[in-house]
């Protein structure tokens, strides 16, 4: 079996299973494990985020899904050539890779028999499921039940030790810093999991558009900085140079010196294995005295807001 896969976290996923060697072809942001970097990449994107800010790459892309464009080119020449058997995709975000639409209309070009499977997690459980279904598909249901059992085990495993804290501090996961949105998806989940409570979000729905005011009011204990798509180093490049408002200074976050930012791009953003790594960053973060910090350096840092 030949498999494309159109998504950072599906390619992952293949990995996991241990089906790299049946992976033909990836997308230009497909950069875990490392070796996934030297595969053909089929897609590209028609924005350059290099060196612009947030609020320009948010306005790039608001013109582009409401002019029906997309923000990612599928290359259908080399989509032939690879020549795939299954082809991992998406439908829950526009914004995250190339079209479902423009998907199919590529597999319909192409010769013989093909398998499409689209992936529309929104939970912790739904990301697991979605392993079990790339194994299915691929033949090798066994191991992607092994696969999923052992994140589920460390799943249970943090929500188990969080259940013996004391406090249940309020937390303000920030999935973009300008326009400002909390996290949507399956972040509120792995607040609750981790021990803390997220008092803007909500499991299972998307990400939202949150005004200042509404952060003030809710004054969170703790700010996790997660910028969709955005590693450690290009997280703490825009938070420097981000301009906060007078009453980001008052939240007892900011004053108590609880704000962090974290590799968002490996751990928060991408539906595939690490998601578990992020919960368990997430809960060294908010229970750092049940937590002891096992995550590297570039998975997590604590800024200095004091």
């Amino acid at each position: 079996m030949r498999i494309c896969s159109l998504l950072p976290s599906t390619t992952e996923i293949v990995y996991a299973l241990g089906l790299g060697d049946r992976l033909v072809a990836v997308t230009h942001e497909c950069d875990y494990p490392p070796e996934a970097a030297s595969l053909r990449a089929v897609t590209r994107s028609a924005i350059d985020h290099a060196g612009i800010s947030s609020r320009e790459i948010h306005s790039h892309v608001s013109r582009s899904v409401h002019s029906g464009s997309s923000i990612y080119h599928l290359d259908q020449e080399l989509l032939n050539e690879m020549d795939p058997d299954l082809i991992l995709t998406q439908e829950l975000c526009e914004v995250c890779a190339v079209s479902y639409t423009e998907v199919r209309k590529a597999v319909r070009i192409l010769e013989g028999d093909r398998s499409i499977l689209s992936l529309e997690p929104t939970s912790l459980g739904g990301i697991l499921e979605s392993i079990a279904e790339v194994a299915h598909a691929a033949g090798v249901a066994a191991t992607g039940a092994e696969v999923v059992g052992g994140l589920q085990e460390r799943i249970d495993l943090v929500a188990s030790r969080a259940q013996g804290a004391s406090t249940r501090p309020r937390v303000f996961a920030v999935e973009w810093l300008d326009p400002l949105f909390i996290g949507g998806h399956w972040v509120p989940e792995m607040v609750r999991l981790a021990g803390g409570t997220d008092g803007l979000g909500r499991e299972g729905q998307h990400s939202t558009v949150v005004s200042w005011e509404q952060v003030a009011e809710y004054d969170p204990e703790i700010v996790a900085l997660m910028p969709c798509g955005f590693n450690l180093e290009r997280n703490l490049e825009e938070t420097g140079r981000s301009a906060f408002p007078e009453s980001w200074r008052g939240l007892k976050a900011v004053r108590a010196g609880q704000v962090y930012a974290v590799d968002s791009s490996a751990y928060f953003n991408r539906p595939g294995p690490r998601i578990v790594d992020g919960l368990e960053i997430l809960a060294e973060i908010v229970h750092p005295e049940i937590f002891p910090r096992t995550k590297p350096p570039e998975a997590w840092r604590r800024l200095d807001t004091v």
